[in-house]
């Protein structure tokens, strides 16, 4: 049985503030780099790591190099795995988003929201496409008892976490908690000629969090 993990990166700035990141290169907060540290020392503690793949914006890197440290494994960057690119929306509080452009508001419009790209941005059935291509790759190539762990951001778990689930868009987005520093635990069993059987075993762990 091989091992996905899924890890959201730590707090970051805007995070904190309610501002929608996309693809910002925001730091994380002092909050968000103990949260990298902790879940380091968790997944070294708790998992045999074979490989260790990264989002190439900035909040991801920075959450994944503890955990290259702490492996001594070098991250492989990959922007498959970014956020939605949210265009001229980057920047603005979700709040003030969902008062001035509420067709992009999935609580409100549900899934017409979903088909909604904003100014030089992604929509989420974009994201969607994206992100999951990247998943079923990662989870096609992984060996029999390989272990993998990758570094990135709330939508593509969301999204990967409801695929397997059997989640439409809206339902993957809406009513799946993410914590900063949280991870998800995913196993994928190889069927001869068949496409691999994937199931969830864990999902927004935080127990080892301490902040």
């Amino acid at each position: 049985m091989a091992t996905l993990l899924l890890v959201r990166h730590g707090e970051t700035t805007w995070n904190r503030a309610g501002r929608v990141q996309g693809w910002a290169p925001v730091s994380l907060t002092e909050r968000g780099q103990s949260q990298a540290s902790a879940l380091a020392r968790h997944v070294a503690d708790s998992y045999e790591i074979d490989r260790l793949i990264s989002s190439d914006i900035e909040r991801a890197q920075e959450t994944a190099r503890p955990i290259a440290r702490e492996l001594d494994i070098e991250p492989v960057l990959d922007p498959s795995w970014r956020e939605r690119d949210v265009g001229s929306f980057q920047g603005l509080e979700f709040d003030e988003l969902t008062a001035r452009y509420p067709q992009y508001s999935l609580s409100a419009v549900g899934s017409p929201a979903a088909r909604e790209r904003p100014p030089s941005g992604e929509s989420l059935v974009e994201v969607r496409r994206r992100v999951l291509n990247a998943h079923e790759g990662l989870a096609d190539s992984l060996s029999s008892d390989e272990t993998v762990l990758v570094v990135t951001h709330g939508a593509p778990i969301r999204l990967s976490l409801g695929e397997i689930k059997g989640l439409d868009i809206v339902e993957a987005m809406l009513s799946q908690s993410l914590d900063n520093g949280s991870l998800c635990e995913v196993e994928v069993e190889a069927v001869e000629d068949d496409e691999p059987r994937i199931h969830v075993v864990a999902e927004n762990e935080t127990r080892f969090l301490t902040v």
